[in-house]
């Protein structure tokens, strides 16, 4: 019975010392998972300062594109034919010392007056702006038809065109404004319209420029090739030419069969859409975190309209738009994406300057 002692002792011994290593597991466990977590919320954390930051960094592209707008050096002038300027800003402070301090902001602008206006444009110009819609030739007139009814201020029906009774035959519960577009959505509703189709001309139309041509000078090539009637090849060389151009501070090129572009009968400055995007390295914030080396951005367009003869305000905002994108989890809208820029695969081929932002600092 003696011996008997030890051996409980040793036993009990055993067992306390089976407790303590896995008491001292589960606290290394716990710490880890702390550490772990209060690492994945400091990166959230800086990943909503920069989310603060980038907004009012991509509004200052907003402004500054305004003020190249109104440069008096016409070669100096930022263009708007889809030209995109680059401008480097300082982050201060800068987020960890490794930190190259950097963001980036790209600025792109499109003139109204390079898009087909669905108000002012003839019969002529929107069936050549159709041809090449993803639809039938059939459908093609009748869309043509129903644009012009929906516009005038007739119940008289265009050929292969749409009105009142029209919309009631189709059961549709609405008629035609006989007014002019007020917003670009309300193509939507006209006779013939459907998602696919709207969703292929919203680059190419606008109800801002006023005029019944569209100004090549000013016109993206995917406008060009939809209305220009031109081989594809000459409209890339032109366009290569035009960037060229703007990189060196020369006139923008004519359009070989354009002639001059008519005036705006409504005597108003030109409107222009801004994108800014401002881009930044989510990954410098933490090179032991998760979130890997994926490039965040924050986006805004604002359609702007210069006012005529210097007055003032010099711009009025008509539109305005905010979306935020990331590159490796996808857009706003869930979709994986590729590239963050929206400038898509080619934004170099329209890089036309850089710049550093303290150029701009008064």
């Amino acid at each position: 019975m003696v011996g008997a002692a030890p051996r409980a002792s040793k036993r009990q011994q055993g067992i306390a010392l089976v407790l303590v290593l896995w008491v001292l597991s589960l606290l290394t466990i716990m710490a880890g998972s702390f550490a772990l977590s209060m690492r994945r919320e400091a990166a959230i954390v800086a990943g909503e300062k920069d989310n603060a930051l980038a907004l009012p960094i991509a509004e200052s592209g907003i402004a500054i594109a305004e003020l190249m707008l109104l440069n008096a050096d016409a070669n100096q002038r930022w263009r708007t034919d889809g030209s995109i300027y680059e401008i480097a800003f300082p982050r201060t402070p800068a987020s960890t010392p490794s930190d190259d301090g950097n963001w980036k902001i790209r600025i792109k602008l499109l003139s109204e007056s390079g898009k087909v206006d669905i108000n002012a444009a003839d019969e002529k110009l929107l069936q050549a702006l159709l041809d090449n819609a993803p639809i039938t030739q059939q459908e093609q007139a009748n869309l043509v038809g129903a644009i012009i009814d929906w516009r005038d201020s007739d119940d008289l029906v265009q050929l292969n065109g749409a009105e009142k009774d029209d919309y009631a035959k189709a059961g549709l519960h609405y008629q035609p404004s006989n007014k002019p577009f007020k917003a670009m959505e309300e193509l939507q509703w006209v006779k013939g319209m459907d998602d696919t189709v709207y969703q292929w001309l919203q680059p190419l139309i606008t109800i801002n420029s006023g005029s019944p041509q569209v100004d090549f000078q000013k016109a993206t090539p995917e406008v060009l090739r939809a209305v220009a009637n031109m081989d594809s090849g000459l409209i890339d060389d032109y366009v290569a030419a035009r960037v060229d151009g703007a990189r060196n501070g020369l006139p923008s090129p004519a359009f070989p069969t354009a002639g001059t572009p008519a005036q705006n009968p409504n005597q108003k400055g030109e409107a222009v859409t801004i994108i800014v995007e401002a881009l930044w390295d989510s990954g410098t914030h933490d090179s032991t975190a998760d979130n890997g080396d994926s490039q965040q951005g924050t986006a805004i367009s604002a359609l702007v309209q210069q006012a005529a003869d210097g007055a003032n305000p010099p711009f009025t905002v008509l539109k305005w738009q905010h979306n935020a994108y990331t590159n490796d989890t996808g857009d706003t809208t869930g979709n994986t994406t590729e590239d963050a820029s929206l400038f898509g695969e080619a934004m170099d081929d329209f890089l036309v300057k850089q710049y550093a932002e303290y150029k701009f600092d008064n």
